[in-house]
């Protein structure tokens, strides 16, 4: 038997004992699917951009019917910043509205007598706006901040056109609107697409970098410390397969096991969660290829290295979760200082993300990864080097 023919007897052997473990079976196919869905639901939360201009977000309105033209301007002010005002009619319609904004023209009718509401702030007469908000999160404190744009808008231009015609009116704002801006701030996001890294962009990413180096670093390792405890190895020494052949094909064994859990994390992603994979596939298929070849050689390291597979799990869970915290596999990198977000990109799991990022996020060339490729089959080798070098069968 040649030392080819060998090695893919092994890894066919170990491939098929692995895959059908029950542990590795539910790491592989079912957990990804979970931490899809919760993960992508959370940080699409904690970073979503809430309203736009296809889908402005509802906002409830009560004012008075006669409130003047200052009302108007308001209510184009907040549509600027993405909301859909209504005015429901029955307490149950505004009842349904998670944001409501009321404004009350002045403290008590003393103070107001039929005055309109923009008689009473042109005259300096105090007027209560009162937002409610029934949502929680970032995106809550958000909707205040856009509430508050729109007012102060409102009274910068009442104080712009106060000064230059004196009393204001809808012409005068008209007028103001206008007039050229002399300074202007142009927003866009990077790359090609639109979309930054959040919700199931980052999470199903994410998953696949963190889940494919916790089955490698647990389930791909502990079986080669079995496998020595139980002399199953020592048998291997007492036939014609030369130690490289053995090594060999026990790394690839968990490098296909990993392109399995990452082929079927990519086909779930795109059916399950509508993921777009951006114009370079082939070459985010390459990227976790070398992903997976970079964790069978890590697994085989710590195999070699490990004498229970107790410990191998211990080191295998907590390697996986600090390097995906740090990494930016388990939350958006974006969100972490800066120190982090550098540091991430010294690390293993933040050149996967990275390269991720860039080509299914951003849309960047494919020789733009070449080096996070590189980086990644360079320290495979390094690591294959090391575990052939400290294979034992005993």
């Amino acid at each position: 038997m040649s030392s080819l023919r060998a090695a893919l007897f092994i890894a066919r052997r170990d491939l098929g004992f692995m895959l059908w473990s029950r542990d590795t079976m539910l790491w592989t196919f079912v957990m990804p699917i979970l931490f899809f869905y919760f993960t992508g639901t959370v940080t699409g939360g904690l970073a979503s951009p809430t309203g736009s201009e296809d889908r402005p977000d509802a906002l409830a309105m009560r004012a008075p019917e006669d409130a003047g033209f200052l009302l108007d301007e308001l209510v184009e002010r907040l549509e600027e910043q993405h909301f859909r005002v209504d005015r429901p009619e029955t307490d149950e319609d505004w009842a349904r509205y998670a944001r409501q904004l009321t404004v009350t023209p002045g403290p008590t009718e003393e103070t107001t007598g039929n005055r309109s509401l923009t008689d009473l702030v042109l005259t300096g007469q105090r007027v209560a706006l009162r937002f409610e908000n029934r949502l929680e999160g970032p995106n809550a404190a958000f909707d205040q901040i856009r509430i508050a744009r729109a007012v102060y808008a409102v009274l910068a231009d009442t104080v712009v056109t106060s000064q230059e015609n004196g009393t204001p009116s809808a012409e005068s704002f008209a007028e103001l609107a206008r007039m050229p801006r002399t300074l202007s701030l142009d927003v866009r996001s990077a790359g090609r697409r639109e979309d930054p890294p959040i919700g199931y962009a980052q999470a199903i990413p994410g998953t696949m970098v963190m889940f494919t180096m916790l089955v490698l670093l647990t389930s791909g390792a502990a079986q080669l410390v079995i496998e020595r405890n139980e002399g199953l190895l020592r048998r291997l020494a007492s036939t014609p397969i030369s130690r490289g052949s053995i090594v060999l094909g026990k790394l690839t064994a968990r490098v296909a096991l990993a392109m399995v859990q990452i082929s079927f994390a990519m086909v779930a992603g795109t059916v399950l969660f509508g993921m777009d994979w951006g114009p370079s596939l082939p070459m985010v298929i390459a990227v976790m290829f070398g992903w997976a070849t970079f964790n069978g050689s890590l697994a085989i390291v710590l195999g070699n290295l490990a004498r229970t597979d107790s410990q191998v799990t211990g080191i295998g869970v907590m390697a996986t979760i600090v390097l995906a915290l740090l990494g930016g596999a388990a939350w958006p990198i974006e969100i972490t200082p800066a120190w982090i977000q550098q540091l991430a990109l010294l690390l293993p799991t933040g050149w996967a993300m990275d390269a991720l990022h860039k080509l299914v996020n951003f849309a960047y060339a494919p020789a733009v990864v070449f080096p996070h490729l590189s980086a990644m089959l360079g320290g495979a080798l390094v690591l294959g080097w090391v575990g052939a070098r400290t294979f034992r069968y005993d």
